[in-house]
């Protein structure tokens, strides 16, 4: 009986120490996502910060609360940006940030 309340007790203690470390997971300052033209840092702190903090102007209504690749390819800024899709929600010709035309290195550094 003493070595099941003892199990019990550690499960207890672990499951809150789990809950704990769930509830403390920090969304990362940055996320990165390699392309062709050039490594694309997204500053999530920042764009965190324009929202004062309001998550849900972005999750889950345009992006998961996940790091899930963008999977751009050739051609897909101009579609997003007319559909007002993904990055293009905001960035747009008269959105309330920049449109991708003429702006790639904004986004897009290459190494070196």
């Amino acid at each position: 009986m003493r070595h099941l309340l003892t199990a019990l007790v550690i499960f207890c203690f672990a499951a809150c120490g789990f809950a704990t470390l769930a509830q403390d997971k920090k969304a990362p300052a940055k996320l990165t996502f390699e392309a062709k033209n050039g490594t694309v840092t997204f500053d999530h702190a920042k764009h965190v910060e324009r929202e004062k903090n309001d998550c849900k102007v972005c999750h889950d209504k345009i992006w998961p609360q996940s790091k899930a690749p963008l999977n751009w390819k050739a051609g897909m800024h101009k579609p997003a940006e007319t559909a007002h899709t993904s990055c293009g929600t905001c960035h747009h010709p008269g959105g309330p940030s920049f449109g991708v035309t003429g702006n790639c290195t904004k986004c897009h550094v290459k190494a070196g």
